[in-house]
């Protein structure tokens, strides 16, 4: 394969405190620690173990949003990505618009594979990685906790009832899961380095994407504190409460 993109994401970081903001019309991002999305970094991780194996000749950041993403991308070429891109706005970018220009995106670079994680922590939608390979009309691997890439793609995917293997032609835009590999860290080099690299700015118009949100939300709040439990004595005891409660 000439060449892979990965889709990287600025969430808030995964060990921070989630919180609503005031007015209930999202969440807090202001002085919040913000960081790559860990399914997006898993998915970098098994691009560069490609590449490695000279499956690959050059892998492609993506990210999309405002200038801080920035810092995103170049963490990503420190992780070992070739160059980046920047597809800035600071519009809300909402599923169907990111997915369009993906495919925009894979298609300027005549891109092979299009590698994503199975999920942002923020929206939990796995929407966009189905939603490309629909737009371009290739196959779609979900959910992947294995990789092999040769003439053909033999993943491994996680379900419900356990694991499913298949095999798939490319091109291919694969989604990956928590088992798929665990990621590497940047070294102080490669941080040094990728300061230095490509990183290219677009903008949605560039693209021909029209990312107006397509629905509204209205209110964002905090879940319902629960109450605290209840020790019981014995199982009589145990019984005789789920009985008042109407439960059983």
């Amino acid at each position: 394969m000439k060449r892979v993109l990965v889709g990287v994401k600025r969430v808030v970081d995964y060990a921070v405190k989630i919180r609503v903001k005031p007015d209930g019309s999202g969440v807090e991002t202001a002085n919040v620690k913000m960081s790559m999305n860990p399914f997006c970094e898993i998915a970098m991780e098994e691009a560069v173990r490609m590449k490695e194996k000279k499956l690959v000749e050059e892998v492609v950041a993506v990210s999309m949003g405002p200038a801080s993403s920035q810092e995103t991308l170049r963490t990503a070429i420190a992780l070992g990505a070739d160059r980046g891109i920047h597809v800035e706005t600071d519009a809300e970018l909402q599923t169907l618009a990111v997915s369009k220009m993906f495919a925009e995106l894979v298609k300027k670079e005549e891109a092979d594979m299009l590698l994503l994680g199975k999920q942002a922590i923020d929206g939990d939608n796995s929407h966009t990685g189905p939603m490309v390979a629909g737009l371009l009309g290739w196959s779609q691997g979900t959910f992947l906790s294995k990789l092999e890439a040769a003439d053909k793609l033999k993943i491994q995917r996680e379900i419900d009832g356990g694991l499913q293997n298949l095999e798939l032609t490319g091109p291919a835009v694969l989604t990956a899961d928590l088992r798929l590999n665990e990621p590497r860290y940047a070294t102080l080099p490669n941080i040094m380095k990728a300061r230095k690299k490509e990183v290219k700015k677009m903008s949605p118009a560039d693209l021909g994407v029209d990312v107006a949100p397509r629905f509204e939300t209205l209110k964002v709040v905090d879940p319902p504190v629960r109450k605290a439990g209840v020790m019981v004595s014995d199982v009589d005891e145990l019984v005789e409460k789920l009985k008042s409660a109407g439960v059983v």
